[in-house]
């Protein structure tokens, strides 16, 4: 039996939900039995092959037009997208920049900030991602078919999620899965 594909991205994070994921431990060879990791940002390989995946995870919230592509890209590429998180769930402590107005935020950040040299400036470039207005949450740019809430979730509640959907199954998150630190 072929195995199952699977692809993560992480957008406007901290990584913690990565890190959770990586919290199952010993689980990881379990799981390697049954899934075919493709793409993750802790890999060489950084994006979901065009072929698609069956199962595509993305943590974090969507603040610019780098994270709205690649969350247009995974939901394209996947069969089934979860979003991990309560960044990812609801947009999360990111969305503490929404009540600020984002060129103020950047000249916080690149001018104003203590730590930055005195004459400095907002860098422009076509290359650098840039800031919505609003942060969003993954599923007001794209359908998402699972939720993982937490800051970040247990590791318990990623591996059951994942295990429900291997059984062909949708998975129904309680409360003992779940913490509210």
């Amino acid at each position: 039996m072929a195995k199952v594909t699977l692809a993560s991205d992480w957008l406007d994070v901290c990584s913690g939900c990565h890190m959770s994921l990586l919290d199952i431990d010993e689980k990881i060879v379990e799981l390697a039995q049954h899934v075919q990791i493709l793409s993750t940002p802790i890999t060489d390989l950084k994006h979901p092959p065009e072929s698609g995946v069956d199962i595509g995870i993305l943590t974090g919230a969507v603040s610019n037009d780098h994270q709205e592509h690649v969350a247009k890209e995974m939901r394209q590429r996947c069969k089934i997208l979860i979003a991990i998180g309560d960044c990812a769930v609801t947009g999360g402590i990111c969305t503490m920049r929404n009540f600020f107005d984002v060129n103020k935020v950047l000249e916080r950040a690149y001018v104003e900030a203590e730590s930055v040299e005195p004459g400095s400036a907002v860098p422009r470039s076509p290359e650098i991602a840039k800031l919505f207005p609003q942060v969003r949450a993954v599923d007001q740019v794209v359908k998402v078919d699972v939720y993982i809430p937490g800051c970040p979730p247990p590791a318990k509640a990623i591996w059951f999620a994942i295990t429900e959907l291997l059984a062909g199954r949708t998975p129904v998150l309680t409360d003992d899965l779940l913490t509210y630190d």
